[in-house]
């Protein structure tokens, strides 16, 4: 079946950490036979912020990743009639503008065959509501949310009448262990400032416990305040800048452990997402000592990392990691196995699959399409 992916971002994951996501799912609908074509604005403010701090280069690469896969950029506005030509399946992604999602939608309302799918990825839903209710999803089949509290927004504040929760997962086909990589740090973090929105959390879970442990550690990402650069300077740690996604396994893997510290609107208003490094760390057979985040459902095992409701205690856990080898190898792999188990997009394309098939069954005989790949 043809799929169409609608991106603000693909090949840049600047500010963008649903890249890494939708690469994976990508990726897993290609290896099951399906043609994937993926679009994405030319001048999007992640691309553009990409080659500012990498240099083109950096999105040939990503490219690169994907030999045969069709990925195009477009300029100004999207010709809809040439692009969804053909589409089966098309998923949109909620940081494409309203007028785009609206137009899509139409098509689908005015009976254009696709399934139709919305996807959410962030925590808008709570903290810019206003900018969500924005966006005409009447033509489309449902929602993909990628938590169940998220899920349940849409249905209540009736932006949707059907909804699905699709949490993001692990691209194993890039994030797995480098064993033969040295581990020249004892901490890293991978991670964005972002608005700030885990500004507090960022120092007491990793800045002081790093400092108070005299630790090794080094900090990617963009979009740090000169007040949080300052504290962390002043903490020892190596700050590195922008890391692309498809670098990161290698630097999971330098390292002795990691830190997952949750945006403070999922830890407090949308329980049950975990941020998507959380998955890539476990992946990449690296022991995680997580900040509070409520996990309603049960997507770990709770020996599968360890956590800290506090900064003591997070102290105690990297130092626990860092002075017992043995416990922390046994930490990582039990998290290497659950996320092998249950959570790649491998796992979450099969589910995709079953929701398109449970959509169209829905659907007047006159409208329902085949495809081939799915898993019951």
């Amino acid at each position: 079946m043809k799929c169409i992916l609608l991106c603000h971002a693909f090949t840049s994951c600047w500010n963008n950490g649903n890249a890494h996501f939708l690469r994976g799912v990508a990726r897993e609908l290609g290896a099951l036979g399906h043609e994937v074509v993926v679009y994405e604005p030319s001048g999007g403010w992640s691309r553009m912020n990409a080659i500012r701090d990498g240099g083109s280069d950096t999105l040939r690469e990503v490219a690169a990743l994907f030999p045969g896969m069709d990925i195009r950029q477009y300029d100004g506005s999207l010709d809809l009639d040439e692009a969804l030509d053909g589409a089966a399946l098309v998923i949109v992604h909620e940081w494409n503008p309203p007028e785009l999602i609206e137009a899509v939608g139409r098509r689908r309302a005015l009976g254009a065959p696709y399934t139709l799918l919305f996807h959410d990825t962030h925590h808008r839903a709570i903290t810019a509501p206003d900018e969500l209710a924005r966006f005409d999803l009447d033509g489309f089949d449902g929602v993909l949310a990628f938590g169940e509290a998220l899920r349940q927004i849409y249905l209540e504040l009736g932006w949707a009448n059907r909804a699905f929760t699709w949490h993001e997962a692990a691209d194993v086909r890039l994030y797995h262990p480098l064993p033969h990589v040295a581990r020249f740090h004892d901490v890293v973090w991978i991670g964005n400032w972002g608005d700030g929105e885990r500004g507090a959390e960022l120092n007491e879970f990793l800045v002081r416990p790093v400092s108070e442990l005299n630790a090794r550690a080094r900090i990617y990402g963009v979009r740090y305040s000169d007040a949080a650069l300052r504290e962390i300077e002043q903490a020892g740690i190596e700050y590195h800048g922008w890391l692309p996604a498809h670098r990161a396994p290698a630097a999971f893997a330098a390292a002795h452990t990691t830190v997952h510290v949750p945006r403070g609107p999922y830890a407090r208003s949308l329980p049950g997402i975990p941020t998507i490094r959380m998955f890539e760390a476990m992946a990449c057979g690296i022991p995680v000592v997580s900040a509070p985040w409520d996990d309603v459902g049960n997507m770990f095992p709770r020996n599968a990392y360890l956590r800290a409701d506090n900064g003591a205690q997070m102290t105690r856990a990297l130092a626990t990691l860092l002075h017992d080898p043995a416990f922390a190898a046994e930490t990582a792999e039990i998290g290497l196995r659950v996320i092998q188990r249950r959570h790649t997009c491998g796992h979450r394309v099969v589910q995709l699959l079953n929701i398109v098939d449970e959509i169209r069954s829905t659907r007047p005989s006159s409208q329902s399409a085949q495809h081939e790949g799915a898993v019951a």
